[in-house]
């Protein structure tokens, strides 16, 4: 665990480390893929980075936001969806309300445009 008092109490950190109990859809030793608790759409799985970086803006090195794409792929063709969307927001204006990186796969329903 991190040393950070913010990274200590940050839910997805607990999520990532199995201090919380949630069933997880994928993991490898990077990243952990979960179904949010407030899905907004019939498929709705977060995938978070194990390391905590508070925004996708935190970054330090551009390789994991690739990681995440990458897993989000790993996430969908284990779940056998062939079609759906990725989508990261950075700070509340964006509607961030978890501050620990994540992507959300939705699937399962038709998706409109523009989103938000």
């Amino acid at each position: 665990m991190n040393s950070d008092p913010q990274e200590s109490s940050c839910i997805f950190c607990r999520i990532a480390q199995g201090e919380l109990p949630t069933e997880l859809v994928w993991q490898d030793e990077e990243m952990v893929a979960f179904r949010d608790v407030q899905p907004q759409a019939p498929v709705h799985v977060l995938i978070v980075p194990r390391k905590h970086y508070a925004t996708l803006a935190h970054l330090e090195d551009d390789t994991v936001a690739g990681r995440l794409v990458s897993a989000a792929k790993k996430v969908a063709e284990k779940m056998k969806i062939g079609q759906y969307r990725l989508v990261i927001n950075t700070g509340p204006e964006a509607g961030q309300s978890v501050f620990h990186l994540h992507l959300h796969l939705l699937a399962g329903r038709t998706m409109g445009w523009p989103p938000g």
